[in-house]
């Protein structure tokens, strides 16, 4: 079980620095900061058991375009206790309390990491700018449904860990304007670079594919709409 969870097939040069982007690798996250960076910025909460280093290979390429990355560090990788999960949710206000020239936060998650996104977004909806979940059955108990703000749900036809029909059963709790993306042949542990997670379905596409499918939808979140 623990093996599912360790990180892999991740290019090295995915988290070196470059002229255009700084890889800054925190106790608390993992940060791509682009030398020219844009007023828009996303903050990705990890999935319970996976390492930041894992969606690395997702969002990288968006620090690439301009956009910074910071990549919220579970506490001991699981976040077990309620009382990890609510420092998980002060890491993420701490990284927009800290960079205040970002006028355009987008907060995301895959699996537990969206469950925490959508506590964040419920407790101080006025510091984001939209809210994209993925691969998660949540919310479960937030009710979401008076958002204004853009939300975007992901989610893979052959996901075992969060299964299409529960997320079905729970989409009266985001807001009727949600946007839903169904990655057909998808599957839980392709949405980061780890193992095969217990519980989840074989997939009928790349890892590179499902991502790239994914990576677009939190790119179109970070564009800021046009006045």
């Amino acid at each position: 079980m623990a093996n599912s969870f360790r990180t892999q097939g991740v290019d090295p040069a995915t988290l070196r620095s470059t002229q255009s982007v700084s890889v800054n690798n925190q106790p608390e996250t993992l940060q791509f900061l682009p030398a020219s960076p844009r007023s828009a910025g996303l903050i990705f909460v990890c999935g319970s058991g996976g390492s930041a280093n894992a969606y690395a290979p997702l969002l990288r390429p968006l620090a690439d375009e301009g956009y910074p990355i910071f990549i919220v560090k579970l506490p001991y990788r699981f976040a077990f206790l309620e009382s990890h999960r609510q420092a998980a949710i002060e890491r993420v206000c701490a990284v927009v309390a800290s960079h205040p020239k970002i006028s355009h936060w987008v907060v995301a998650g895959h699996s537990l990491g969206g469950a925490l996104a959508c506590r964040d977004v419920q407790d101080r909806r006025h510091s984001f700018s939209a809210l994209v979940l993925i691969g998660t059955t949540h919310p479960k108990q937030d009710d979401l449904s008076s958002l204004q703000l853009p939300v975007t749900k992901v989610y893979a036809s052959l996901d075992g860990v969060a299964p299409a029909d529960k997320v079905d059963q729970n989409w009266r709790l985001l807001p009727p304007h949600t946007k839903r993306v169904l990655i057909e042949g998808g599957n839980h542990s392709q949405f980061g670079h780890y193992g095969h997670q217990l519980l989840d379905g074989a997939p009928k596409i790349s890892r590179p594919a499902q991502q790239a499918a994914t990576r677009a939808e939190l790119l179109a979140a970070l564009r800021p709409p046009q006045k």
